[in-house]
């Protein structure tokens, strides 16, 4: 059926497209850019726990979609990695380094001049490492956490994560999205000591210490950064991964 291409009338939700002459996806109202009619046609009902059910094949498509809208990411022929020495399980633990060169062979530093990934580099120097020990949150701290969720959610990737949750009138506004956020990638809690120690984006990206163990370091970024700098060494691998 014809939809006039100034209206929102059929076009509730309609994915983002930068060719069409106005929007009517869930994150047109923060960019200004809805059509006129949108909130005639498109204005949010309350929550309906059966209608707005997220379904396992719900999470499975979605978890597609942002991968596919991932545009930003590394490609192979950004990254080599060099990984050398295999351990068996019983060397694991035997604090001997079997690679003599360093894992990443070559990584495209163009990447990091990319708004996401240069917010995201400068909030890896705002983290106290060790649990049991408080965190400290200055006025510029604050402000690269917000410049960062700032860049993320100019990505198609997380325009169509909110645009998802919209439509299942999980968030009724882009800002009330972005609150969560921030308290769950930002916000303090006790891991030791009762102390406001740790965040689930210090134990994921620059690497949490608890008991003189590294009990959280999943970002490759860092990983390079650090070795780059000679403050980490690459020893072996025990699995063959993707």
């Amino acid at each position: 059926l014809y939809t006039a291409p100034d209206s929102c009338k059929g076009r509730c939700q309609e994915p983002y497209s930068r060719e069409d002459e106005c929007h009517c996806d869930a994150a047109c109202e923060s960019h200004h850019n809805c059509c006129q009619d949108y909130y005639a046609h498109c204005q949010p009902e309350g929550f309906s726990r059966s209608q707005d059910a997220i379904t396992d094949e719900d999470l499975l498509q979605l978890s597609e979609q942002l991968y596919s809208l991932d545009h930003n990411k590394a490609h192979p022929s950004d990254i080599t990695i060099n990984p050398q020495y295999q351990a068996s399980p019983d060397e694991t633990d035997d604090q001997e380094d079997r690679s003599p060169e360093p894992l990443y062979g070559y990584v495209n530093e163009g990447l990091f001049s990319k708004p996401t990934y240069a917010s995201f580099i400068k909030l890896l120097d705002n983290y106290q490492r060790s649990t049991g020990r408080e965190e400290e949150v200055t006025a510029e701290e604050l402000r690269e956490q917000d410049s960062f969720l700032k860049e993320v959610m100019k990505t198609e990737l997380m325009r169509q994560l909110f645009a998802f949750l919209h439509q299942k009138k999980r968030y009724s506004s882009e800002q009330e999205f972005l609150a969560d956020l921030k308290e769950m990638w930002f916000g303090l809690y006790s891991r030791a000591e009762g102390e406001q120690d740790s965040r689930g984006w210090s134990r994921l990206s620059p690497g949490e210490v608890k008991k003189g163990r590294v009990s959280g370091f999943h970002n490759w970024i860092r990983f390079y950064l650090l070795e780059k700098r000679g403050q980490v060494n690459y020893f072996s691998h025990n699995f063959n991964g993707p």
